[in-house]
């Protein structure tokens, strides 16, 4: 048996029973990676989370090549829950498979049915969500948005199922005029607590503006991010042009050769 699962191990076409076997040897109590046998589905998670960045990243970057890679990263990610799951004896890879495929089939009577396939992308949105409401049953309505989201993610999906029940600011104007509320509101916090609760506040505000824009504020924050990086990479090679570095610098430089990056961004 071990010569046979050795094989597979080794085989580079081995696809999907390959990867299976490489997560169970790995896990095998003894004679698996002790860093592999002491992991958890709490002290996975976090590299799940981390791994569905990276693939959100490299196609923000149009890095074909690294994605390909990184789709593998996550793969990885959903089998080691999945042979965990199955030690414990709460379900299998395969059930996994038959229950997302049976929730797309649900989910798509237009495509898998006989309902009709006349209907716009908002449309169909709506079917969507009226499907997973029905799954819910009589849960509240925010129920299901999972706590461990990125918050500004989570924000924007709270948001979201309130408004389909007329929860919401009618126009982007009204939302606009809330930030300038809640900042005025900030600005009088009188301690760390209220500064804390009230910037919470205008973040929760700022995503509400970002959906009623028709933006995905993680991906706006993520290319602010990347801005950010590449003006301040410039700084410290001009600065290096001149044998110095940013400790060397004050303020007013470094500011002015931001400007200079910048405008070198627009040309």
């Amino acid at each position: 048996m071990a010569q046979t699962s050795d094989a597979l191990v080794h085989d580079p076409d081995g696809g999907l029973p390959r990867l299976f076997e490489i997560m169970a040897r790995l896990r095998d109590p003894k004679t698996g990676c002790p860093w592999d046998i002491e992991q958890d589905f709490t002290s996975i998670a976090p590299y799940t989370i981390e791994e569905a960045y990276e693939v959100a990243d490299a196609i923000d970057r149009g890095a074909w090549g690294e994605l390909e890679g990184e789709l593998g990263d996550l793969l990885l990610q959903v089998v080691y829950h999945a042979q965990m799951a199955a030690e414990a004896g709460h379900f299998t890879f395969d059930a996994v498979v038959r229950a997302i495929s049976d929730k797309m089939v649900a989910r798509h009577p237009h495509v898998f049915g006989d309902a009709s396939r006349d209907k716009s992308a908002e449309d169909q949105t709506r079917d969507w969500e009226a499907a997973k409401a029905a799954e819910r049953g009589r849960a509240g309505t925010l129920d299901g948005v999972a706590l461990g989201l990125p918050a500004l993610l989570r924000a924007v999906k709270l948001q979201k199922r309130a408004a389909r029940l007329g929860f919401d600011w009618p126009s982007t104007d009204e939302v606009m005029d809330k930030v300038v509320e809640e900042l005025d509101e900030l600005r009088s916090a009188q301690d760390a607590a209220h500064r804390e609760e009230e910037f919470g506040d205008l973040m929760f505000v700022m995503a509400n503006l970002a959906r009623h824009m028709d933006i995905d504020p993680e991906a706006a924050l993520r290319a602010a991010n990347a801005k950010f990086t590449r003006r301040f990479a410039a700084i410290e090679d001009a600065l290096e042009a001149k044998g110095k570095r940013p400790e060397d610098s004050d303020l007013a430089e470094m500011d002015a050769l931001w400007d200079v990056a910048k405008a070198a961004e627009r040309r």
